[in-house]
């Protein structure tokens, strides 16, 4: 069953990096999930102050705004999509992610299968 990783950073700098782990603990970990075979596909975000928000309101006008303009104090920094037996697994390489250290949090979702 696939699952995605979504990896929210609870503590960055003013550079936006995480300040709980390091590249190389990325790397570590990046190699062990590819080399176990879970891995489909991730990907690491750009920087938060390259984001841009649109919202529609109920007459269908659409607002966009740009910057960093977070509800929440955890920034979404990437994600990881495995193919693992079951949700216990997939909480397993969560709780392995560097990610998940510290103030930071990895949220486990199933992937919607519509069998299309």
């Amino acid at each position: 069953m696939k699952y995605m990783l979504l990896i929210n950073a609870g503590a960055v700098d003013e550079t936006g990096d995480n300040t709980e782990c390091t590249p190389e603990d990325w790397m570590v970990f990046d190699k062990e999930i590819k080399e176990s075979g879970a891995f489909v596909s991730g990907e690491s975000l750009a920087d938060l102050v390259t984001a841009t928000t649109v919202r529609v309101d109920a007459q269908g006008a659409k607002t966009v705004t740009d910057g960093p303009f977070a509800e929440t104090r955890e920034v979404l920094g990437g994600f990881y999509v495995i193919d693992v037996p079951d949700l216990d697994v997939a909480l397993e390489w969560a709780a392995r992610c560097p990610g998940a250290r510290g103030s930071g949090s990895v949220m486990v979702r199933p992937v919607a299968d519509f069998g299309v």
